[in-house]
């Protein structure tokens, strides 16, 4: 491609030298003398630009509907299929039949399962045998530690020092991965994590910024449209965008007239912000409850959900907690914040979806319960 250009620009030069010979002779040395060295300039800048693409993504397979398809016969055996659960005064409420897709059932408590066993899974012999690593203190961090523990593979988590001891406690104790402590920021546990790849060979599972990974959480939405017939919305949250990712490729490959609504918190909304400007924005700011959704997207969700999502909207913390509060005392399901924001974005009423079904992700049931049986624990020590 880039020879092709560099002869067009060589024949194009040659005839302006021609006319230039024969109509303005004095002419003819100031233009050699400027453009001499301009195909070569043109054809180093081009190829600069091929290089950086391929970087980006010449070496990726984007995903595909048929990608999650195939995702799912690899992980149905060790996944759970989680339930789809109802609420008459959630319908009520938005006039509307709502389906919630309850990943918080799911092994591990969060959709991460499915997303980490399809990508250890695909490794090589020899890079199972160097083992994986994750920088991450939630829900992906039990992910990748389950999965490569079921797979037989060596896990490395990098966890900030300030991470909740019940999480620490499951990613090393129960599901068996060496945790790895780091300063409390973004950047130390990328340079951790790095340190350690470059010490031993580990494979970085990214949390959402994988192919494999996407593919892998575009199945909770394939059982949802398994277990219900004629759904016209989709809605789901969004963080780094895996999930959204994955969720808007099989909707789409699925029926393209069914719509797929992203949900982020407004106090972290950078997809929002994104979707509208069509560049990758960046939060100034980390407040929120939905400690799972604080992430920015990367070059590969922000291409897939251009694509394929209709639209995404923004909720409140106190909407996101209203939500959260219906499922834990109307359903009796706990859900997490981050899990809880897709079902804030259907009570909001901001997208119409009277007389619709509508499917909800929700993404995990992940709570730190220490302060509620502290609670329990003294008011019983004064019975």
């Amino acid at each position: 491609m880039t020879i092709g250009i560099f002869l067009s620009l060589k024949s194009i030069l040659r005839k302006i030298i021609i006319k230039t010979r024969y109509r303005h002779p004095g002419l003819l040395k100031r233009v050699i003398s400027s453009c001499l060295f301009l195909p070569l300039i043109l054809f180093i800048i081009i190829q600069y630009i091929l290089m950086r693409n391929k970087n980006n993504f010449g070496n990726r397979k984007m995903v595909e509907y048929a990608d999650i398809l195939e995702a799912y016969q690899r992980i149905k055996t060790e996944i759970n299929k989680t339930p789809v659960m109802t609420s008459r005064t959630l319908n009520a409420m938005v006039n509307a039949k709502v389906f919630l897709k309850c990943e918080n059932f799911q092994r591990i408590g969060a959709f991460k399962m499915r997303g980490a066993f399809n990508a250890i899974s695909q490794l090589t012999e020899e890079e199972k045998k160097r083992g994986v690593i994750a920088h991450s203190s939630g829900n992906h961090a039990q992910a990748v530690a389950l999965a490569a523990n079921l797979l037989g593979v060596k896990a490395t988590i990098v966890m900030p020092s300030t991470s909740p001891k019940v999480k620490v406690n499951a990613t090393r104790d129960t599901y068996g991965a060496e945790v790895v402590f780091c300063d409390p920021t973004i950047k130390a546990r990328s340079e951790t994590a790095q340190k350690l790849i470059e010490q031993h060979g580990y494979t970085l599972i990214h949390p959402y910024d994988n192919e494999d990974v996407i593919a892998g959480a575009g199945t909770a939405a394939l059982e949802l449209f398994d277990q219900v017939n004629g759904l016209q919305m989709v809605f789901a949250p969004v963080g780094g965008g895996g999930l959204l990712s994955g969720t808007s490729l099989f909707v789409k490959g699925y029926n393209k007239e069914i719509k797929v609504i992203g949900v982020e918190p407004k106090n972290v909304d950078d997809a929002y912000r994104s979707f509208i400007s069509g560049k990758i924005e960046v939060n100034e700011t980390t407040n929120s409850i939905a400690d799972g959704l604080l992430t920015n997207l990367s070059e590969l969700t922000f291409s897939i959900i251009k694509k394929n999502v209709d639209q995404i909207i923004t909720v409140s913390e106190r909407e996101i907690l209203n939500a959260m509060r219906f499922a834990w005392e109307r359903m009796k399901i706990i859900i997490e914040p981050s899990g809880a924001c897709s079902l804030a974005g259907v009570m909001s009423k901001q997208i119409p979806v009277e007389n619709k079904k509508i499917g909800v992700i929700i993404t995990g049931g992940n709570v730190d319960l220490t302060d509620f049986f502290n609670l329990l624990e003294n008011k019983i020590s004064n019975f």
